[in-house]
């Protein structure tokens, strides 16, 4: 909103300098952003470097499930190393991907090799990750902090009267300070502007298919499947209740308290409309 018809350039620009496919998945983003640290004898093998961090936290826990999930797939499709590698379809998908889909990075030594069956969990389950519990939870809270346009305001009209002011700016300020703030904040049609735009892309739709919720029929016919995707479906489940009970905790102060919002945004499950939880299978809108 602030940055306007510049913010395709912008977005653009970032994604050339910092966009790396071996830093989406969450240990490594993590790890990147200097929220965490390898550390084998730690739960995920990561010590976060703020304990109390419900993204990372409840994140951690659905990225391990989808792991698995994909591992359980993977193997029974993959028993011997050599069958990846040896796989046509699947290594020109992998092709295509960096040198069609990434064509302005496809020389970047970061992307990794797709020759064994680890290579392929690894890639599937970043792949999985981006597009459902990462997108969740940086896009479904959205209107819920930025609806309301004093907690975040998407673009301001003036500059605070507290940076550099004129006399004659201070002394309005002093005057009437409530004024000087909604002359700074958004316009009536803005502000509407922005809740609109937040309240549709927080939106669940009534069809929304949400991670692990519904198998294919196609994986039903495989029993060794089914039972990896029920276990899957068990262990999302399993989920709710473990975000739950961390909600209801009164020692994390990131999610419990007074003025404090519960930290649901990666639930896995929800009902339509805006929740602020819910993980769906892909992004659409």
């Amino acid at each position: 909103f602030a940055t306007e018809k510049f913010s395709m350039e912008f977005s653009s620009f970032v994604y050339g300098k910092e966009w790396r496919f071996d830093h989406e998945a969450l240990p490594a983003d993590l790890i990147s952003r200097g929220m965490a640290v390898e550390d084998p004898s730690a739960p995920h093998g990561l010590k976060l470097a703020i304990e109390d961090y419900p993204f990372a936290n409840d994140g951690l826990l659905l990225w391990d499930t989808m792991k698995q999930w994909v591992t359980d797939y993977v193997n029974r499709y993959y028993p011997e190393p050599n069958l990846v590698e040896s796989d046509q379809e699947l290594q020109a998908w992998w092709d295509e991907v960096r040198n069609e889909g990434h064509k302005d990075l496809k020389d970047e030594t970061w992307w990794p090799t797709l020759k064994t069956p680890d290579d392929l969990i690894n890639i599937v389950t970043t792949i999985i990750w981006v597009s459902s519990g990462h997108h969740a939870a940086v896009n479904f809270g959205q209107y819920a902090y930025g609806g309301y346009f004093p907690n975040r305001p998407t673009i301001a009209r003036k500059k605070m009267p507290c940076e550099d002011p004129t006399e004659e700016e201070w002394k309005k300020f002093l005057d009437n300070p409530i004024d000087m703030v909604l002359q700074t904040f958004p316009s009536q049609l803005q502000a509407l502007k922005v809740m609109i735009i937040l309240n549709a892309l927080s939106n669940h739709s009534p069809d929304e298919e949400y991670i692990g919720d519904q198998i294919e029929p196609s994986w039903a016919e495989d029993p060794t499947v089914k039972t990896a995707f029920d276990n899957f479906n068990g262990k999302l489940k399993e989920l709710e209740k473990t975000i739950d009970a961390r909600n209801a905790d009164s020692k994390l102060k990131n999610r419990y308290g007074a003025g404090t919002v519960p930290y649901e945004l990666l639930k896995p499950f929800s009902k339509s409309g805006v929740t602020g939880m819910g993980v769906p299978n892909s992004i659409s809108i």
